[in-house]
């Protein structure tokens, strides 16, 4: 019932899209996220650079309502990052009454509206697909882990880690290296599966994705710069005479 009602949305999608003559990026693809109530998600929106001075915003099909860019309101943020191509909607405060249905994420094009994101969102109270923490961070060289939960019902489901950017997928119970990094995605049967990324990369860096069947949920990946990283570094112990005549050793600590 569930999969009919999903599909009956995105069928209903296509429909509208023709009736305004609203366009469709070759490479979009139909999304659902489920989210925690009162929580809050994130969600990129990915563009080719060559868009990077048009307008671009977030449509909700509730209420009929479209926020562009670089616009903050109590509950919601839509933010440009031309530096990466994309746009990020964070909305907060998630209420099944008021944010259950259908987005898209799009672009002004000459006057036309070019969809690049279409999405669902379902708000539970117990999450089928989620994270702890959306966000996590690296630095060069070296590991992260991201631990991703599924309800008993999506056990039996395909589980990947993708990159929202090309859509590259690793699966369950395969090892993929790259000229990135190695990732190992390995799932404890027990309602949560690992990805372990290796040798990371500051290519690595990004918006990810867990999925389990056709449920996802977004993760954003930092990698910093080795030269970045503090280390501690201890100066030659000088000694110092007291006027007691005992000698103190002075240690001279800190971070670069």
């Amino acid at each position: 019932m569930v999969t009919y009602e999903r599909k009956e949305i995105f069928y209903f999608f296509i429909l509208f899209s023709l009736i305004i003559g609203v366009e469709r990026c070759s490479s979009v693809s139909y999304n659902t996220l489920t989210v925690k109530t009162g929580g809050s998600v994130t969600i990129p929106c990915h563009y080719d650079e060559k868009y990077t001075h048009q307008k671009k915003y977030w449509h909700s099909e509730n209420n009929k309502s479209s926020t562009y860019t670089n616009t903050t309101e109590e509950n919601l943020s839509v933010i440009d990052h031309p530096d990466q191509s994309l746009f990020t909607v964070t909305i907060r405060n998630l209420q099944s009454t008021k944010h259950d249905g259908s987005y898209y994420c799009a672009l002004k094009i000459e006057g036309k509206t070019t969809l690049i994101y279409d999405i669902s969102l379902e708000v539970q109270s117990a999450p089928d697909v989620f994270v702890v923490s959306s966000s996590v961070s690296g630095h060069e060289g070296g590991d992260i882990s991201v631990q991703c939960f599924y309800s008993s019902g999506y056990k039996n489901k395909l589980k990947q880690w993708c990159r929202y950017k090309d859509q590259r997928c690793y699966t369950v119970g395969r090892t993929n290296t790259s000229q990135n990094s190695s990732v190992q995605i390995s799932d404890d049967g027990r309602r949560s599966f690992t990805v372990l990324m290796t040798g990371l990369r500051l290519t690595d860096s990004g918006w990810y994705y867990c999925s389990a069947g056709d449920l996802q949920a977004p993760v954003q990946l930092n990698v910093s710069d080795n030269s970045q990283v503090p280390f501690l570094m201890v100066n030659e112990p000088k000694p110092v005479v007291t006027t007691e005549g005992f000698v103190r050793i002075r240690l001279e600590v800190f971070f670069k």
